[in-house]
């Protein structure tokens, strides 16, 4: 989960840094205080070996409303909500989830993977392919482990 967490803290951390209105100390505080935050919010919602479940609880969204860890976080080096508003996407979400970190700014951009990693191969393989959370997204399916019926009806 580290490796995850401090994947995404540096990914927001970077994102302040484009303003220039932080100065490397700020960030500095800033990036840890959300490292810590965010290992202490996913810490009883991190299923390595399913890396979907609780996904929606690890999510990071800002969308006209600011994400509470990272409003946290911020408080720590004295921004406000307001002021992290506009430094950061008014659309932005973040997913932390075992093995990948992506993110998507605006509502209907792209998917972009930040950190990704291959799961360890379990002992008893029931030789089925591993699926992130965000493959499901792309390929239209809410779940990897649904699957879906379809009915054509002509008159």
């Amino acid at each position: 989960m580290k490796t995850e967490v401090s994947a995404a803290s540096s990914f927001v951390t970077s994102l302040l840094r484009t303003t220039g209105l932080l100065s490397e100390h700020q960030l500095e505080q800033f990036s840890l205080a959300l490292e810590e935050a965010l290992g202490d919010h996913y810490q009883h919602h991190w299923f390595p070996q399913a890396p979907c479940k609780g996904s929606g609880y690890r999510c990071i969204r800002i969308n006209h409303k600011m994400d509470p860890v990272i409003g946290r976080a911020a408080c720590t080096v004295g921004l406000t909500v307001e002021q992290l508003f506009s430094l950061l996407p008014s659309e932005l979400t973040l997913w932390v989830d075992p093995y990948e970190v992506s993110y998507r700014i605006g509502e209907d951009g792209s998917i972009c993977v930040l950190y990704e990693s291959t799961p360890p191969t379990p002992v008893h393989s029931d030789s089925t392919d591993f699926v992130s959370c965000k493959n499901g997204l792309r390929m239209g399916q809410t779940s990897p482990s649904e699957s879906f019926n379809i009915m054509a009806v002509s008159s």
